[in-house]
């Protein structure tokens, strides 16, 4: 299954709003990965078990459940999750790119690429669906976190 949106990170419209900057905006992507658990619900802990130029490999505990990732950064551009498919996740990629299509304009893609089927046997697609409408409401919250983080100045 193949789910992509994007997030309206300012909303010139809103001046409400805090606008956040790019910088900040990657620096809570980063820190989404190093310390997942302020941002991942269920998550009781994780390990980064190593560590390279552009890239860290994980270990997230759900319970008895573990699940290993890799998250790839390409500085101030993307982040991306890679994760193999085992008997507690249906493994893939998500893949989150910044953009910036105008001044003061920025704006984040959420890419999702999983071995989870887009219809099932039946050629029903409620159950893929509601996995879209929940990872949907998770990225959402990804960016709440985000701009809570950098409103307390933790971002830069």
């Amino acid at each position: 299954m193949r789910f992509e949106h994007l997030v309206e990170i300012n909303d010139l419209g809103n001046p409400a709003l805090d606008p956040m900057t790019a910088q900040q905006l990657w620096q809570g992507l980063v820190l989404r990965a190093e310390e997942p658990a302020e941002f991942v619900l269920g998550l009781d802990r994780s390990e980064v078990t190593a560590r390279g130029d552009g890239w860290i490999e994980r270990v997230l505990h759900f319970g008895e459940a573990k699940i290993r990732d890799r998250v790839v950064f390409e500085p101030h551009r993307l982040v991306r999750y890679e994760t193999a498919a085992t008997a507690e996740h249906a493994g893939g990629t998500l893949t989150m790119v910044i953009e910036t299509p105008g001044p003061n304009a920025l704006l984040l893609r959420f890419v999702y690429e999983t071995t989870m089927p887009a219809v099932d046997a039946s050629g029903d697609d409620r159950y893929a669906e509601i996995v879209k409408s929940a990872y949907h409401e998770a990225d959402l919250d990804t960016v709440r976190k985000i701009r809570e983080i950098a409103h307390t100045g933790r971002l830069g």
